[in-house]
């Protein structure tokens, strides 16, 4: 499928200013129509381009090319798969940190587990409301905003693990740990209130900024990858603790 474009070509320098000005996403789904509604409810406000591929390859050739802000990934594509593409995505420095919201059509919770898995900072599931979407992509926008602005507070320091918000690292024991932005404000919010019991709709309303029926997949998914890279052990985890039917806290006794 041929790259589709909404780029407007124009001499008017002022609008090739306010047009490299709007947020850059990219929709990867080899279903045309569907990738075009998509492009069109993202669009209507004036402040988003989304550029529309079909495949897998071209999609990591996109991004080559141009780092979106965004990408809203089909699971389900032609020889390389979403999931393969995530994986891509995710092992390169340059894209780790990029937002991707995974498309599916397929029911088995396990798939959507594995998108989870793989890197993808949420998931919906065909078919879907195109309002969702819009309010999931501008949620994790303003998210991105957010995590570029300084965060209040000092570092934190508990048992081992330091937190400098301020520059968005994490350590233990000293050594220094990549998270991706949203793995980073979901160990930040449990962090900041050691012993605080979060419900998982509770941490939807503060890291995603919206809740989802599905969300409590979502936020045991990240947990696990957050506490596989802190080298929590799983029967006695160090820093975020389970609380059976309810959420998870950070540990007091880490202070």
């Amino acid at each position: 499928m041929p790259h589709i474009s909404d780029t407007t070509r124009t001499n008017d320098p002022g609008m090739s200013r306010v047009s490299a000005a709007r947020t850059q996403v990219l929709v990867v789904d080899d279903e045309q129509d569907i990738a075009g509604l998509i492009k069109h409810s993202l669009e209507k406000g004036g402040d988003i381009n989304v550029d529309i591929v079909g495949t897998g390859d071209e999609a990591l050739k996109a991004v080559n090319e141009r780092t979106p802000d965004l990408i809203v990934l089909d699971l389900n594509l032609p020889v390389l798969s979403g999931l393969e593409v995530c994986r891509i995505l995710r092992a390169r420095a340059s894209t780790a940190r990029v937002p991707i919201i995974m498309l599916t059509a397929r029911t088995s919770e396990s798939d959507r587990v594995t998108g989870l898995d793989v890197g993808a900072d949420d998931y919906i599931t065909k078919p879907f409301s195109l309002r969702e979407l819009a309010v999931r992509v501008r949620a994790i926008l303003r998210r991105r905003d957010r995590a570029a602005a300084p965060e209040p507070g000092g570092p934190v320091e508990l048992g081992g693990l330091a937190i400098d918000g301020a520059r968005r690292r994490v350590f233990v024991d000293g050594e220094e740990i990549g998270l991706t932005p949203l793995e980073f404000d979901i160990l930040l919010t449990l962090a900041r209130e050691p012993g605080v019991v979060f419900t998982r709709e509770q941490l939807m309303d503060r890291v995603w900024g919206y809740r989802d029926y599905a969300g409590g997949r979502v936020v045991d998914s990240h947990v696990a990858r957050i506490r596989r890279k802190l080298r929590e052990d799983g029967n006695e985890p160090r820093f975020i603790r389970t609380v059976h039917g309810v959420g998870y806290a950070f540990q007091e006794g880490a202070e």
